[in-house]
This record gives structure tokens, C-alpha cells and sequence, in this order.
């Protein structure tokens, strides 16, 4: 049986009508602007069949953001890792992985893969893949790319506007949707795919 949700109002949950992947359904309404301007966010979210477990975090600014990262670094599993953010422009989406990917020790700048869609960063031998899919046009764009044989290789996948692949991309063990208020706080809602996820989970216990 699939777990009840309580989900914010302008979030709304579909069964998907085959197993293993999401349908993305509409959004509106909030808008961010942590790290880009403000605009209205009109976009869709991926809903999986599947969600083991939830969490609900509050950051209340970005040091907040940062020790929900430096938390979710010391996990071990997060190694093979696939995490989806989902979010407005300006939502700290990039922000986020900015944090975590300084956290598992990467130095230097950290490039936003907006233009590239990709950015691959090595930790010791953690490979990193930090995608970013808001300039595809269309899903089969993600096969085009030859990143279906990337996400089957072992490392961590971080990936901003999931849904700009939807039907393409693997169930993630982690989806993260940043929700930005008026106060220029954010919500956010943690969502377990899979045992993988459910122990990510756990960074954000207590």
C-alpha cells in the first residue's frame, strides 16, 4: 500500500501508471532567490510510485542549507548515490550541491552546469556528476547525450531540473524539493525511493 502524504498545497500526487518511472505533473506559484532572480514558478515535478520515507526540513538561511549538506556528506551511503532537486530558479538547488560538493572536499571553483549540462567532479575516488537539464527541450535529449551509461556507472549523480528528462532518468534513491517562502526561508521536503534513500534519510534524524 502506498503511503499517505500530506503534501503542501500546491504540490499534487499522481499514481504513475507504470512501474519504475514518473509523469510529471503541474506546479505553479512560488517563486526563489537564493542564487538567481525571482520568477514565477510554472514548471512540473516528477511523482514516483514508490516513496519509502519522508522527511520535512526548515532552513531558515543558507548556514542552514550548508550543515544539511555537511550532514548528508558524512553518509556513506551516498557514494553511488542518485539525487534529484527540484525546485524554482533561485531555490538554492545549486547552492545545495555547492555545499555538499565542498563537504566531500572538493576545492576550487564549482561551476554551475547550466551551459555545459554537465560537470564532473572527483573526491579522492568518488567520481561526482552534477547535471543540470533546465536548457532541454526535449526528454530524449538525456539518451542523446550518452548519459544513460553514465548514470549505470558507479559515483554519486546530483541532478538539477530532473524533470526536464522525465520518463528518461532512473528512479533516485533521493528527491529534494526546495520550496522557498516569502521570508526568503526555505522548506524542504526529503522523499526515499529506495533502502539507498531511506538511509540518506537518516543524515537529517533528530
Amino acid at each position: 500500500m502506498r503511503p499517505s502524504l500530506k503534501l503542501p498545497p500546491d504540490l499534487r500526487q499522481v499514481e504513475a501508471p507504470w512501474a519504475g518511472l514518473a509523469r510529471p505533473t503541474p506546479r505553479g506559484g512560488r517563486q526563489g532567490t537564493w542564487g538567481g532572480a525571482a520568477i514565477p514558478w510554472e514548471d512540473t515535478t516528477l511523482v514516483h510510485d514508490s516513496i519509502l520515507g519522508t522527511r520535512t526540513l526548515h532552513w531558515p538561511d543558507e548556514a542552514a542549507c550548508a550543515d544539511a549538506a555537511a550532514r548528508l556528506a558524512g553518509q556513506p551511503a551516498l557514494r553511488d548515490a542518485f539525487i534529484a532537486l527540484h525546485g524554482p530558479l533561485g531555490a538554492g538547488k545549486t547552492t545545495f550541491v555547492r555545499h555538499l560538493l565542498r563537504a566531500l572536499g572538493i576545492t576550487g571553483r564549482i561551476k554551475s552546469p547550466s551551459y555545459a549540462v554537465l560537470e564532473p567532479h572527483q573526491a579522492g575516488d568518488l567520481a561526482i556528476s552534477h547535471f543540470d537539464f533546465y536548457r532541454f527541450a526535449d526528454p530524449a535529449e538525456w539518451a542523446d547525450a550518452g548519459f544513460r551509461d553514465l548514470f549505470a556507472a558507479p559515483g554519486l549523480k546530483l541532478v538539477e531540473w530532473p524533470e526536464k528528462a522525465a520518463g528518461m532518468l532512473p528512479v533516485p534513491d533521493l528527491d529534494l524539493h526546495l520550496l522557498p517562502e516569502a521570508d526568503e526561508t526555505r522548506q524542504v521536503r526529503a522523499e526515499a525511493h529506495t533502502a539507498r534513500g531511506g538511509q540518506l534519510l537518516e543524515a537529517w534524524a533528530g
